[in-house]
């Protein structure tokens, strides 16, 4: 829903008056009728800004019924994307978005209320990692040595809510299947749209969490479901040799993509239909192999990627006719980077953005206007470690836990170890 222009704000604005108890020295003649109560929480659904709404509910005993009420406010969080609150690195180190970004008094509420040092998941917190940042939830794992001095092996993995302090522990993968697998990558997955009544309430706490690696000749993935509390066998695709060196995930329009170390090909995950594909990269990106490279949502369902090789200008390209493994990528822009911008790297993507960070400061630029905005100024000039960004609704009445607390037993290991080796050897 579009956001509220100034003459919908004035309206606002006025019925805050008129709906307000009138006052003894009010002129009767300014009295007007009441807006039909009806109304109100259409009105109240086009207020871009939480802290708007928020206001609002301070109106009036009326105003704060209907947007206190719980199906309202789930509505609102379906259409108004969360803030940017700023990042955490991989350790839980917050750094908040700051003035003058939009949402840097949001930001400090919740870098003031939240607990990033995951104090509340099983102790010892300090053996917590991240691995992956949605929805306002992290997904988080720890693991221990086989044998000293050789590779390490998954113990658990935990999705928590930092700011409401609920976690829900995974099932662990089973021996089996980890013992056999290579390279690994885990990651959320976004919440889908949900029912009505309880069951709409239920889908605002439910996740998926998928592990992928390789067995054998296949990348195999493993989809953990909230809801059923198991990991169940989820697609396979043909082991290339390329693979090995897969770039960190990205996510844009409902499809994971890693950029192989070749830079010939990108390996796409769709979740609508849970399946792999593969698809040719564009020839910027294979002109240098340590060139940072993003991928975002460039509007109308096309793919967009930024490519920024070491010491070049930033380019800018996007896949006409994006239709599955088809489309034609072609040049959009390129943006001219001076001496003194040297030191940029990439910290990720959220839909239409892309995020870069710099001797500690945190940097959005939108995909539309190519303007770059501060979101977070450091206090060293220290390189970040793997900082993700966060967004979430602040403590308010918008704020509602993501992660719905307990430990879930999972399926039985043995048969999914059974599905996992029959997918792994299957042609």
């Amino acid at each position: 829903m579009a956001g509220a222009t100034a003459d919908e704000r004035e309206i606002l604005v006025d019925l805050a008056v008129r709906q307000s108890p009138p006052l003894l020295h009010r002129p009767q003649e300014m009295a007007s009728l009441p807006i039909p109560q009806e109304l109100l929480p259409d009105i109240f659904l086009r207020l871009p800004d939480p802290a708007d709404l928020a206001r609002a509910s301070a109106a009036c005993v009326s105003f704060r019924r209907h947007i206190t009420d719980r199906s309202f406010l789930r509505q609102y969080r379906k259409l108004h994307a969360p803030p940017l609150l700023g990042f955490v690195e991989i350790k839980g180190e917050f750094h908040r978005a700051t003035p003058p970004y939009p949402s840097a008094s949001a930001a400090s509420a919740v870098a003031l209320a939240a607990d990033f040092s995951f104090s509340f998941l099983p102790a010892p917190a300090c053996e917590w990692f991240i691995l992956d940042i949605r929805d306002g939830r992290v997904l988080l794992y720890r693991s221990y040595l086989r044998i000293p001095g050789t590779a390490f092996k998954l113990k658990e993995m935990v999705v928590c809510d930092p700011l409401h302090r609920q976690y829900l522990l995974l099932p662990t993968i089973p021996d089996g299947v980890f013992a056999s697998a290579g390279k690994w990558h885990t990651f959320l997955l976004h919440h889908g749209d949900g029912g009505g009544g309880d069951e709409e309430a239920a889908e605002e706490t439910a996740f998926k969490v998928i592990w992928m690696a390789r067995l054998g000749d296949k990348l195999v993935a493993l989809v953990f479901s909230s809801t059923t509390g198991q990991w169940q066998a989820g697609p396979s695709h043909s082991w290339i040799n390329a693979f090995d060196g897969l770039s960190r995930s990205q996510y844009a329009y409902g499809c994971f993509y890693w950029v192989t170390d070749c830079r010939q090909k990108l390996l796409v995950l769709d979740t609508r239909r849970m399946e792999f594909y593969t698809t040719d990269a564009p020839p910027e990106a294979k002109c240098d192999g340590d060139a940072n490279i993003a991928i975002v949502e460039a509007g109308e369902g096309r793919l967009g990627m930024f490519v920024l090789p070491f010491g070049s200008d930033l380019t800018y390209i996007i896949r006409r006719n994006n239709v599955g493994s088809s489309g034609q990528w072609q040049l959009e822009e390129t943006i001219s980077i001076d001496y003194e911008t040297y030191g940029y790297h990439f910290a990720g993507s959220m839909g239409g953005h892309l995020f870069l960070e710099h001797e500690g400061d945190l940097f959005l630029l939108d995909v539309k206007t190519l303007q770059l905005e501060t979101v977070s100024v450091g206090t060293s000039e220290c390189q970040l470690l793997w900082p993700r960004a966060y967004s979430n609704f602040p403590p308010s009445l918008l704020s509602s836990p993501t992660v719905a607390s307990g430990v879930e037993k999972g399926a039985e290991k043995e048969t999914l170890e059974q599905e996992c080796t029959a997918s792994s050897s299957t042609q």
